[in-house]
């Protein structure tokens, strides 16, 4: 590695290591983001994401309930993964669920290979980006990855508080954020193109991802 730093040393005219750092030049927030400070992050979030190609619905707290149980049952889904969530909690998910006869496992209470067997998960998220469109994930003991990654069927309950603008200001709350190890993002439904350059939508996660924003 020395000799490979003394090489890129000598071919930039430097025969010794500089004494002090550069400093990296400023970028004005006007070239750096895209999402301005006076755009409706709301607005702003929901067509990014329906240009990712997730499905978006904007729904009260109190309706919530009724639009998660006809997701499922148009979906025939029957059995449904959570993870351990204040707002899921508050909401009432785990209870209207179960009431309209589809089982409810938790993640804290199963493992990563019953994750696999799952028609559907129902999570709340970390943040979400206006910028993109994305989702983002924190991963926890009570809210492991597989539950928006492995089910053929994603449901993300976003509040609108949780909006961010861009990727600027999600890595400044997670730097800020104690503990946090990694985050998952994501764009869209699974795709890949790997096979014959044709794209395929759900091959190795989600092939639909239905977003419930919540709004007064």
């Amino acid at each position: 590695m020395d000799s490979m730093i003394e090489i890129v040393r000598k071919a930039l005219g430097r025969p010794q290591p500089l004494e002090t750092a550069p400093v990296p030049p400023v970028i004005p927030d006007a070239v750096a983001r895209l999402v301005g400070k006076d755009v409706n992050l709301v607005d702003h979030f929901v067509q990014s994401a329906m240009d990712a190609k997730f499905q978006v619905a904007r729904v009260s707290a109190g309706e919530i309930g009724e639009h998660l149980v006809e997701f499922l049952r148009v979906n025939q889904c029957k059995t449904v993964g959570i993870p351990t969530s204040e707002l899921l909690d508050r909401l009432g998910v785990e209870k209207v669920i179960q009431d309209s006869g589809v089982a409810v496992v938790r993640w804290g209470e199963s493992t990563l290979d019953a994750a696999y067997d799952l028609d559907c998960c129902v999570t709340d998220v970390y943040a979400a980006v206006a910028e993109t469109g994305s989702l983002v994930i924190k991963p926890t003991a009570g809210h492991g990855r597989a539950l928006s990654l492995v089910p053929p069927i994603y449901i993300a309950i976003v509040e609108a508080a949780s909006i961010v603008p861009d990727l600027i200001d999600l890595l400044e709350m997670i730097a800020a954020a104690p503990r946090v190890p990694n985050v998952t993002l994501i764009t869209g439904p699974s795709k890949t193109a790997d096979i014959e350059g044709v794209l395929v939508t759900g091959v190795h996660g989600p092939g639909l991802v239905q977003i419930y924003l919540l709004t007064p």
